[in-house]
């Protein structure tokens, strides 16, 4: 992903996870509908591209993934959980599924600062980001203003999604 700050490079854990990854690369290319929530209809766009981090915490994660940049934007759908051994929020660079509870996870996700076991079987781990990429991520995160949000717009200007 291109952002305000660099590139965020991860890779999609598609095998493990197989469900999430689709929803994801989906959304990212506009080919997964969407709820557009200020039109109140069904938009098959690319859903990241333009949208802000919404919650930048040093030391913990970068949010992103929600068009309205509130942090309460919905994809109208939501998708099952898919915890997997071995695939843990065990280091800084993580990529998961932010949620609001279990089975829950859409369109918003987050990328990790640091290790953090306590959300591990809580939101699902789809990808790791490379060690330039969590660079970025720790710029954005130093954004940091009141209430978690950045100072100035953090965006995902771009979402590529490249098989290799």
């Amino acid at each position: 992903m291109s952002t305000t700050q660099g590139k965020i490079t991860c890779q999609l854990f598609e095998d493990q996870t197989p469900i999430t990854v689709a929803n994801f690369v989906g959304l990212a290319r506009g080919l997964r509908p969407a709820l557009d929530q200020d039109q109140r209809t069904w938009a098959a766009r690319p859903y990241y591209d333009g949208s802000e981090f919404h919650r930048v915490i040093p030391g913990f994660v970068i949010q992103g993934g929600d068009p309205t940049g509130t942090g309460r934007g919905r994809t109208g759908y939501v998708i099952p959980d898919e915890f997997v051994a071995g695939l843990l929020h065990d280091q800084a660079g993580v990529l998961s599924m932010a949620n609001r509870g279990e089975g829950t996870g859409a369109g918003q996700f987050f990328v990790t600062l640091a290790p953090l076991p306590h959300l591990d079987g809580k939101h699902t781990v789809f990808g790791q980001c490379d060690e330039a990429g969590i660079q970025v991520a720790e710029k954005i995160a130093a954004m940091r203003g009141p209430g978690d949000r950045p100072r100035t717009p953090q965006r995902i200007e771009t979402m590529q999604i490249v098989r290799r």
